[in-house]
């Protein structure tokens, strides 16, 4: 395996544990705030489990684009937007379902989903925090 795919894997590691933490951080914040927690938690984690796997599959697609890149310029940003459609189709079948069904809280499901952004901020954070526990 290259150094390269090495920090990607180590990257997308850091980016799910700051889903995660996101996730943690907002169960407990929004629990004083809604009438029921059952529904409030169920859409929370359908986010943030839906966060977690847009995650994984960016990180997926980008090593097969870059796989494809390197044989056929045209192929590979035409798998990228492709992959982008179907992750976003994804995320819009899982928030519509939400919504219908009224299982959950589609605010919480959506507050889930942004989980990704908060992730991504606090990535650079939570890699300092794992290198100082390696040393």
């Amino acid at each position: 395996m290259s150094k390269e795919a090495f920090d990607a894997r180590d990257t997308l590691k850091e980016l799910l544990i700051g889903i995660l933490v996101f996730g943690i951080v907002s169960q407990l914040a929004g629990m004083f705030f809604v009438d029921s927690m059952l529904k409030y938690t169920a859409g929370l984690w359908i986010g943030i489990l839906l966060a977690m796997a847009c995650a994984w599959h960016m990180w997926w697609s980008l090593n097969r684009n870059l796989q494809l890149n390197a044989d056929n310029e045209g192929g590979a940003r035409t798998y990228a937007i492709k992959q982008n459609l179907i992750r976003y189709a994804v995320i819009l079948l899982v928030f519509a379902g939400v919504c219908v069904t009224g299982f959950a809280y589609p605010l919480a499901a959506f507050l889930g989903i942004m989980g990704l952004k908060a992730g991504a901020y606090m990535q650079p954070f939570v890699k300092k925090l794992l290198d100082k526990r390696k040393k």
